[in-house]
């Protein structure tokens, strides 16, 4: 846990950007995968976690505007559960840690919150995701679950993004940490990559490493020579000689912060010629736009400029042709960068998504584009200082996609199909990174990871 005077700042400056009413947090509960006591590694909903700082199952919190108080719910453990956890802290421990003195058995929650109705107080809840919580709040707000989502309140979500969207220092420490066992995890992924191995091996292994420093991966691990499968969770094949494999994982701390980066490297040890000339296209988009960034600047803009530099590198190795800037401004280069340069990120790997993608990433000054590609950016809006994101660009041959652009005789006054028919088998290429945002501009987090072409070959050089 961070001091409790944060949570207490946090649970403060929250209700007063909402205002009034009973802003009301369900944590989340263990949830089983194939009977009752055999359960999933248990996650705590983020935002419980942010403003309460509590990392257990079944509790729940109440911030009441005002009467300015806060409350905690949970039960104590019994005999029952210290024969097989051990002993834990009591509830007002817990209470004690976070800044709470005001703590209450999980039983009391609906009288809380039906005291409030009855009043005709408000309720302000996040919408909720889990299908446990939906129950929950059915029972007690008398709302429909499959309702709830249509009646959550915006106010109390605005106001959990305004404040988890900027970091202070303890979160901005937490994520550079994670960052430093990706570190660990991306170079161990270099240096057992070989022809003949089983990429089950190297992900079993760097999840491995995960979880010996403290916390699981922060998503289920990215592993695969078939790198054209953007979000690819078959780890399955053999590697061969001459492919690319791409590796995008991160970790996730005891704080349940996370990193998230990528890497794609050459399974034979040496980029060949063709691989190298692309892999530089989506390296010199991931180094320009991680320049472009700073406070008050557009990130749907660096997003623009990442795809002008691959569209302009494609037109080179004859890939594209035609205008650059309308190719661009058309979609064009979407065949090749088919989503978004990144996300923000924080206690969830895509931070506060689970609140509503585009509550998150745009607002009033910059709408979505219902383009494809484009349509997949997940942030657009401008930079402020303490938001932490990625810069991911890549490069992708699709067939699949190729075929049906091909067939449609799509952008044929940009996209040189013949030569795209020789990259049909080539599979993709990612370089990801996480950034803060500074008062003045930008800084890497963690320790820098090799992804120029001469540091991961001599990374790969390392066997283990």
């Amino acid at each position: 846990m961070f001091p409790k005077e944060i949570y207490i700042k946090r649970r403060r400056e929250l209700a007063k950007i909402v205002g009034d009413g009973l802003l009301i947090f369900p944590g989340n509960h263990d949830v089983p995968f194939n009977y009752p006591a055999n359960i999933y590694l248990f996650r705590q909903d983020s935002s419980f976690l942010y403003f309460f700082g509590v990392n257990n199952p079944d509790m729940f919190g109440i911030i009441d505007t005002e009467a300015d108080e806060d409350i905690l719910f949970g039960n104590d453990i019994d005999i029952d559960d210290i024969i097989w956890m051990g002993e834990q802290p009591k509830l007002s421990e817990y209470g004690e840690k976070v800044g709470i003195k005001n703590t209450m058995s999980m039983q009391k929650v609906d009288d809380v919150i039906k005291k409030a109705l009855s009043q005709g107080r408000k309720i302000h809840y996040l919408n909720p995701y889990r299908a446990s919580n939906k129950l929950q709040l059915e029972a007690l707000l008398g709302i429909p679950a499959a309702e709830l989502e249509n009646n959550f309140s915006l106010d109390l979500t605005q106001a959990v993004i305004q404040l988890r969207s900027i970091k202070d220092k303890y979160e901005i420490d937490e994520i550079e940490r994670t960052v430093d066992v990706a570190y660990e995890m991306h170079t161990a992924a270099m240096k057992m990559a070989k022809p003949g191995v089983v990429e089950a091996e190297i992900a079993g292994r760097i999840e491995g490493i995960a979880l010996s420093n403290g916390g699981p991966v922060s998503f289920p691990v990215i592993l695969s020579q078939d790198g054209q499968i953007l979000h690819n969770h078959n780890h399955n094949n053999i590697l061969e000689e001459g492919r690319l494999m791409v590796t995008d994982a991160g970790a996730e701390s005891p704080m349940r912060y996370t990193s998230d980066i990528t890497r794609t490297i050459p399974v034979s040890g040496t980029y060949t010629d063709k691989q190298k000339a692309i892999y530089e296209t989506v390296l010199k988009a991931n180094t320009e736009a991680i320049k472009m960034l700073k406070p008050g600047v557009f990130y749907k803009d660096i997003h623009l400029a990442a795809a002008t530099i691959i569209t302009t590198r494609l037109k080179d190795i004859g890939l594209m042709k035609g205008d650059v800037d309308e190719a661009v401004r058309q979609g064009a280069h979407a065949l090749f960068f088919p989503h978004g340069l990144g996300h923000m990120m924080g206690m969830d790997v895509h931070d506060l998504e689970g609140l509503g993608e585009t509550n998150v990433g745009y607002d009033s000054t910059v709408e979505r584009s219902d383009q494809f590609g484009l349509a997949f950016l997940r942030l657009a809006k401008a930079l402020v200082p303490g938001n932490i994101l990625t810069i991911e660009p890549g490069i992708y041959f699709i067939p699949a996609l190729i075929d049906i652009w091909k067939n449609e005789n799509k952008f044929t006054e940009f996209i040189n199909y013949e030569m795209v028919d020789k990259y049909r088998d080539f599979g993709g290429i990612r370089i990801e990174d996480d950034i803060l945002i500074t008062e003045t501009g930008h800084r890497l987090l963690g320790k820098p990871i090799p992804k120029t072409v001469n540091d991961i070959q001599e990374m790969m050089k390392q066997s283990m």
